[in-house]
């Protein structure tokens, strides 16, 4: 029988490759009452052919608490088939994507389906470098080539938690007005902070421009729910007038009323805290339990948000190479060359802190240090 869910838990491996939510920060129980009381009084209208931007009261509701016009905003099937969306649309064959280093390793996935070529950016703890992202689209221009886009993971950023800072996100709008440079950042982590909110998104320095700012409600309720959204000025009415949409009518059209009605109630915000709060004591934990396990010369920065934690290695050791080592002693994570188009990360690994227990955490460290301690 085939598999109903992605994850899979392997008999005796702690896996910190799965960047999931835990089932006990999912909100059973909000939407449960927000699906309940959408088939018994706005059934008519969820589970009908929707309107292709999106229903109407959902993006009300997102525009007043984002403090944008309506006419800028879509659903979306989440952060993933949006920035699908956005490949058919904006980028031919052969085109070049600009992304951080590292950058998220499933949207190099969807880049590729669409045969573009990411090149990298380096960068620092403040995010992507605004000087070299303008010297390298002039440079790439000049020698012919076609620039589709720029995309970014402004706030605690996967893998490596790094957030843009205020001053590049102004001077990159600023940027992307001068240099007619389309960027879509990829805020799926910006409302998951532990200690500061993140700087205002880059399309609030440029409004009306070429910057398109992407959202999901799956790590703040639930990946399966499917649902996010796409803020954009001209490029709303290009999808929405898709054959797909005018087919099939809005996206999760369903799905966007229960989490309508889950909003509407007033459960969002409450089941925010605690979320924010059950995930900041398991990043806590891991913090701890590296500080405790981890052999020198491994280093990391306590990320202030999202699910992830980047690891540093010295030279000596390959994280690709040693990925079965570690799980033949009971311990997986993602190494860093994945979140890299080319050369890179291979003396760097991610952990995801989200899906395991305090108890899982503290235990997987252990088996990682020790790992770590005999490869180097």
């Amino acid at each position: 029988m085939l598999p109903d869910i992605q994850f899979v838990q392997r008999p005796g491996v702690i896996e910190f490759g799965w960047g999931h939510l835990a089932a006990e920060l999912l909100p059973h129980t909000e939407l449960l009452r927000a699906a309940t009381w959408t088939l018994t009084n706005d059934a008519p209208a969820a589970l009908t052919y929707g309107f292709a931007q999106g229903p109407g009261r959902l993006i009300a509701w997102l525009a007043e608490r984002m403090a944008i016009t309506e006419s800028e905003l879509m659903i979306t099937g989440g952060t993933s088939q949006a920035l699908d969306m956005l490949c058919k649309h904006l980028s031919q064959s052969g085109d070049v994507v600009l992304v951080e280093a590292p950058t998220y390793h499933l949207a190099l996935r969807i880049f590729r389906d669409y045969k573009l070529r990411p090149v990298m950016l380096p960068g620092d703890q403040q995010g992507v470098h605004v000087t070299a992202v303008a010297t390298l689209v002039k440079l790439l221009r000049q020698r012919g080539e076609r620039i589709a886009f720029l995309y970014l993971v402004p706030s605690f950023r996967n893998p490596s938690g790094v957030t843009l800072s205020a001053e590049r996100r102004a001077e990159l709008a600023r940027l992307a007005t001068a240099l007619e440079l389309t960027i879509i950042e990829d805020e799926a982590y910006a409302e998951l902070w532990y200690d500061l909110p993140p700087p205002p998104p880059i399309a609030s320095f440029a409004p009306g421009s070429m910057l398109i700012r992407l959202g999901s409600f799956a790590k703040v309720l639930a990946p399966g729910l499917r649902l996010g959204w796409m803020q954009a000025s001209s490029l709303i009415q290009r999808c929405i007038s898709s054959g797909m949409l005018d087919s099939g009518g809005g996206v999760n059209h369903f799905t966007a009323h229960v989490v309508l009605a889950l909003l509407r109630a007033g459960d969002f915000e409450p089941h925010l805290l605690r979320l924010r709060d059950g995930l900041r004591v398991r990043r806590d934990t891991l913090l701890i339990a590296l500080a405790r396990t981890m052999p020198r010369g491994v280093t990391w920065r306590p990320p202030l948000g999202g699910f992830f934690v980047w690891l540093r290695t010295p030279p000596t050791i390959d994280t690709t190479a040693l990925l079965p080592i570690a799980e033949a002693a009971g311990v997986s994570y993602i190494p860093g060359e994945r979140f890299y188009a080319g050369s890179g990360g291979r003396h760097e690994l991610r952990l995801a802190f989200s899906l395991l227990s305090e108890a899982d955490l503290i235990e997987g460290a252990r088996r990682l240090g020790k790992v770590l301690r005999e490869a180097g």
